[in-house]
C-alpha cells in the first residue's frame, strides 16, 4: 500500500486502492489504471485556456508530468512482481575442499 501511494499521492483513497487491488491483482495495474485515469480526465479538457489579461490556465506540463510517471511506473518493480530470472542472474558455487595426494 505504502508503494501505491508513494507513486499516485497522499491524496488518494486508500480504500479504493484495495478495491482495485482487489480486481486486478497488481500494484502496477492500479498504479497505471489510476494514472491513465488522470490523464484522461485531462486530456478531455482544453489543455490551455487564457483571458487577456486576467489568467491563462496551462496544463501540458501536468500530461508531461503524468506521461513520465506512467512510463516510470511501468518500467520500476513493484512490491508484488514475482521475480525473473534472466541473464543478470548471479548464482554461486560452494567447492568443498579436499585433501591433496
Amino acid at each position: 500500500m505504502s508503494w501505491l501511494l508513494s507513486q499516485l499521492g497522499p491524496d488518494t483513497d486508500p480504500a479504493d486502492l484495495q478495491t482495485r487491488y482487489l480486481r486486478l491483482r497488481s500494484a502496477r495495474a492500479v498504479a497505471l489504471e489510476i494514472l491513465n485515469e488522470r490523464l484522461a480526465k485531462l486530456l478531455a479538457e482544453p489543455l490551455k485556456v487564457s483571458v487577456n489579461g486576467v489568467v491563462t490556465v496551462d496544463q501540458t506540463t501536468n500530461v508531461s508530468a503524468l506521461e513520465r510517471r506512467i512510463t516510470a511506473v511501468a518500467s520500476d518493480t513493484a512490491p508484488d512482481d514475482t521475480p525473473t530470472a534472466g541473464r543478470d542472474l548471479l548464482t554461486t558455487v560452494v567447492l568443498c575442499p579436499r585433501r591433496r595426494r
